[in-house]
């Protein structure tokens, strides 16, 4: 967000406020910007919606730097949620299925969303109730960790799910 400062603020009437949070009532721009002059500080317009306008006397380089400390900081604070895939095979041997399993639940613990999908090749499109019983099986056994968002789906060649991790009490 931009704002108007010192000679930029081309109102008749401003609001004003002391660079410690007190109103010194409605002003002139003119007057209101040799006042913050005196004190050596920026005349900043804050509420242009305002009738008069809001212009506060601030240093207005020290609140940008202070602004973009607090937005880096929020920045790194967040956790981008990715989503990350899992595939099988409507034939896989129960040892294989227990490590995508046991993957499956490190990325829900982890706060990423997962898709898992399987794969049918060939004659394996006749037996798609082999696949859907699979992705039941497998969201079964991670719903203590996650919700499923979608319900295992036929697209193609491949029948997917999402799950997101629960909400933390």
């Amino acid at each position: 967000m931009t704002y108007q400062i010192n000679e930029e603020i081309r109102d008749k009437e401003v609001r004003l406020i002391g660079d410690d949070g007190e109103q010194l009532g409605i002003m002139s721009s003119e007057a209101a910007l040799n006042i913050a002059i005196e004190k050596e500080l920026d005349l900043v317009k804050i509420a242009p919606g305002g009738n008069p306008p809001v212009c506060k006397i601030m240093d207005y380089g020290k609140y940008k730097f202070e602004q973009a400390k607090r937005d880096k900081e929020a920045k790194r604070n967040q956790h981008i949620v990715e989503v990350k895939e899992i595939r099988m095979s409507p034939g896989i041997g129960i040892n294989d299925f227990n490590v995508k399993l046991k993957n499956g639940q490190k990325f829900l613990a982890d706060g990423d969303r997962l898709k898992v999908t399987v794969r049918f090749r060939g004659r394996e499109m006749a037996h798609t109730n082999i696949g859907e019983d699979l992705l039941k099986k497998f969201a079964e056994l991670c719903e203590e960790l996650a919700a499923m968002d979608k319900n295992p789906k036929l697209e193609g060649r491949h029948m997917s799910m999402f799950l997101s991790p629960r909400v933390k009490q």
